[in-house]
């Protein structure tokens, strides 16, 4: 069977896990829509499916994927659960998360580490007897061992400012990058319209690598560079 591969920097979220006037936590995590995506890009559309139970009053779902050595379907299930964390969330999601966990599909982000970010790095603002903050995070950068567990992290704000960096001692795996290839061609089509050269664009959001870039940078600088007018022709 083939092996899932691992998530990419832009298909991690974050989310604020403890918030205090000392600064906050942060947790990783994946949403439905990267499971799917991951289970189609590995097994194609047809080779896995999905169905859900109720046992003693709890939704569980059953991912099924097709072997096609044994030529038979191998199921894994788990149970969902609505946190009130995520209201919003479903048991049918949130239980076909847990059984993509048992494929493998994000299990790396349990090898995550303690995410903290202090204060001076985050708005917070009192409410009540509470604290809470507005500031959305991004996984800018993020590379594995070869125990496919977090190596290195580096985790941005909106504005992409670093608010969290962990270096691994050695990266021995490919780095994942924030965008995709469609992404890099894009930017790539505007460059070449414009004649503006990619270090100019790294240097002006204090990037170092366009690997660094996160969507958010992205949608600025593609913003600037089609408002640009066209290159001269030699």
């Amino acid at each position: 069977m083939k092996e899932i591969r691992l998530l990419r920097a832009n298909e991690i979220e974050c989310r604020v896990s403890t918030i205090s006037e000392k600064g906050i936590s942060l947790l990783l995590y994946k949403d439905a829509r990267v499971d799917q995506k991951i289970l189609d890009e590995t097994f194609t559309p047809f080779g896995w499916k999905r169905s859900h139970q109720s046992i003693d009053g709890n939704l569980y779902c059953i991912v099924e994927i097709y072997d096609e050595d044994k030529k038979e379907w191998v199921s894994k299930q788990d149970v969902g659960v609505t946190s009130y964390s995520e209201k919003e969330k479903g048991q049918a999601s949130d239980s076909f998360k847990r059984a993509c966990f048992n494929w493998g599909i994000g299990r790396e982000l349990y090898s995550a580490p303690f995410i903290w970010i202090p204060a001076n790095k985050v708005n917070i603002q009192p409410k009540g007897d509470k604290y809470i903050t507005y500031d959305r995070f991004t996984v800018q950068y993020i590379t594995y061992n070869e125990q496919r567990e977090i190596d290195s992290l580096v985790i941005v704000n909106e504005n992409g400012n670093l608010v969290y960096e962990k270096r691994g001692k050695v990266a021995n795996l490919p780095v994942q990058p924030f965008l995709s290839d469609q992404q890099k061609k894009e930017l790539s089509a505007e460059l070449e319209r414009t004649g503006v050269a990619l270090e100019t664009v790294l240097k002006r959001y204090k990037l170092e690598t366009l690997e660094q870039m996160t969507e958010e940078i992205y949608e600025k600088a593609m913003k600037s560079l089609k408002r640009s007018k066209e290159k001269q022709a030699a």
